[in-house]
């Protein structure tokens, strides 16, 4: 196999996976802001299921989840594409990671904030979305910087349930008779490139709210 036709392979399975990461980075913040909600808010029920949703997902490992999004969705009526059902998946399990960190943030926002908005006549979703959440993210964006590496790092699962991003490509070259120590190397090279990069631009972030706060 030539290099021109291995690298647009690589090339292609890197794209996808770069859109599985950015969706479901998108979406674990999503869910797990929602979850972190629940986890710290007045009403019993609510906290009781964050705790639940949590404590379930930290304990199904990523490859499971991915394993039931793709191929136990379609039995209760719900057909996705292994694309879909992957983002899903990663998403819903990041998001309760995505959920512990952001609720160590609000720990560290000051209490006497807290009260004073309270003291304003602030409601518990205004406190919230005023004066606690703004700060918390800004004091967690280099967890979120981890959250995000460990995203990069868990979409060479999909591969094992069939969805084409860069490690599911690298093992198709493989079967079609290219080098391994090539095709795997490479894709070395670009989750390194990724992971660094990402780390990088975090980190940017992170010193530039360090100043605005």
């Amino acid at each position: 196999m030539g290099f021109p036709a291995l690298a647009g392979d690589l090339l292609h399975g890197f794209v996808s996976t770069v859109e599985i990461v950015a969706l479901s980075f998108v979406g674990a913040l999503l869910v797990g802001t929602l979850i972190a909600v629940c986890r710290i808010s007045p009403v019993l029920p609510l906290r009781a299921f964050g705790w639940l949703y949590v404590e379930a997902f930290r304990a199904v490992p990523l490859l499971v989840l991915l394993v039931l999004c793709v191929f136990g969705l379609p039995w209760i009526g719900l057909t996705l594409s292994p694309f879909a059902s992957v983002v899903l998946g990663i998403a819903l399990y990041a998001g309760a990671i995505v959920c512990e960190t952001l609720r160590s943030g609000v720990r560290g926002v000051p209490l006497g904030q807290v009260e004073a908005a309270r003291a304003l006549g602030f409601t518990f979703g205004q406190s919230l979305r005023h004066v606690v959440l703004p700060q918390a993210f800004r004091v967690m964006v280099q967890p979120f910087g981890n959250v995000f590496i460990g995203v990069v790092l868990g979409t060479s699962l999909c591969a094992a349930v069939g969805a084409q991003e860069l490690t599911y490509a690298t093992k198709v070259l493989d079967i079609q008779g290219a080098n391994p120590l090539v095709t795997f190397g490479l894709a070395a090279v670009l989750y390194i490139a990724v992971t660094l990069g990402s780390g990088y631009v975090f980190g940017r972030i992170e010193r530039r709210v360090r100043f605005q706060r």
